[in-house]
């Protein structure tokens, strides 16, 4: 964290607070006007190779598109709802955490990775899923027990729906060419570049708590173990906590007799040196 240390007394002063704020504003304007004044998005969309050819403003306006597009019913507009207010709550919950330089560095990684890898297929249009995707795997990360209530009703724990998504990237990720590849690794590369310590301290705690957890059920084992064991009829100190254990000094090792046997076996020293 000290690089990042540094960067913040250089860059701190240019940072916004409120930056999902802004965003989630700028798209409630967009829905706007795409509503009232027949606003065509596509205009706003970010298609490399119309930037290739000047329209420059496509880089930075995309993340202003809304998340649901063309007709929009009411389904549409209580999902487009929803997911503003997730957004921002999860994106507050970062800001506060981190602080806004670090808050705003996060989003402006994400932004340059899926960028830069847009352009490998100059002729698709990419959307801001990657700002979503980002913060709420940042989100999970640090709240991994924090519910969201599937279809209003059932609470799940948001590390599952986490585990979801990364698994699906893992699949997209191991059957898909080298664009799909990439194009996953920009949606999660600014999750792995500040968690990335902390994913390896995890494992290795986890790895230590493993560690221990071997060693104290090795040692309870041990001491679950019983001390005496009569060598005729079985019996032991555990079984039998009120016996009186003797040991013989004929037999070869001194084997362990209880009170019953102790005068009442045969000496094992002439057997067992045959």
């Amino acid at each position: 964290m000290g690089f990042f240390n540094r960067l913040e007394r250089v860059f701190g002063r240019f940072a916004i607070p409120n930056l999902a704020l802004y965003i989630i504003g700028g798209q409630v304007m967009f829905c706007g006007f795409a509503l009232l004044a027949q606003f065509d998005v596509r205009a706003i969309m970010f298609l490399p190779a119309l930037v290739l050819q000047g329209e420059i403003w496509r880089l930075f306006t995309f993340v202003l598109v809304p998340p649901v597009l063309g007709q929009l019913t009411l389904v549409g507009a209580v999902f487009l709802a929803l997911s503003w207010y997730f957004f921002h709550m999860i994106s507050q919950a970062l800001e506060n955490y981190w602080g806004v330089f670090r808050f705003n560095l996060f989003f402006l990684l994400g932004w340059l990775l899926t960028v830069s890898v847009a352009f490998l297929t100059p002729d698709q249009v990419t959307g801001y899923a990657f700002f979503a995707v980002s913060v709420f795997l940042a989100f999970a990360f640090l709240n991994p027990d924090f519910e969201l209530y599937l279809f209003f009703i059932l609470p799940v724990k948001i590390k599952w729906f986490a585990l979801v998504m990364w698994l699906s990237f893992a699949y997209l990720f191991a059957i898909g060419g080298w664009p799909t590849r990439l194009g996953v690794l920009a949606a999660t590369g600014n999750f792995l570049v500040f968690f990335a310590r902390d994913i390896v301290q995890r494992i290795k705690t986890g790895r230590r708590h493993m560690s221990q957890q071997v060693r104290r059920t090795a040692f309870q084992q041990s001491e679950d173990e019983p001390r005496h064991r009569c060598h005729v009829c079985g019996k032991t100190d555990r079984t039998h906590p009120q016996e009186d254990f003797r040991y013989c000094s004929q037999c070869l090792g001194e084997e362990c007799y209880c009170a019953e046997h102790i005068r009442q076996h045969s000496h094992t020293t002439m057997a067992r040196k045959a």
